[in-house]
């Protein structure tokens, strides 16, 4: 019997061999999810650009980190579709 990894195992699974679809969340996630909780609070102004920069950020730096360091492709791949959409968002 051979030892060698299906396209299920290259894309979900890690370098221990576990599946991994989310992960608990890092310091740029959790800094997004704060800075976009408050642009709810703080609808205009200043204090406003300044979170939906922190924000947009944060989830860019988040979404780098997948692509180059995920742990298996669907992270990566995550992480790719997550950077198009935040930038997309910016654009239109």
């Amino acid at each position: 019997m051979t030892n060698t990894a299906t396209a299920f195992d290259k894309i979900f699974r890690d370098s221990d061999g576990e599946i991994v679809l989310a992960e608990p969340p890092n310091p740029p996630l959790i800094l997004w999810f704060a800075a976009s909780l408050l642009e709810l609070i703080f609808t205009t102004g200043k204090i406003h650009t300044g979170l939906d920069a922190v924000a947009f950020g944060s989830l860019f730096t988040w979404a780098w980190l997948e692509i180059f360091e995920g742990v298996n492709y669907f992270r990566r791949a995550l992480g790719f579709c997550v950077l198009v959409a935040a930038i997309g968002s910016k654009i239109w």
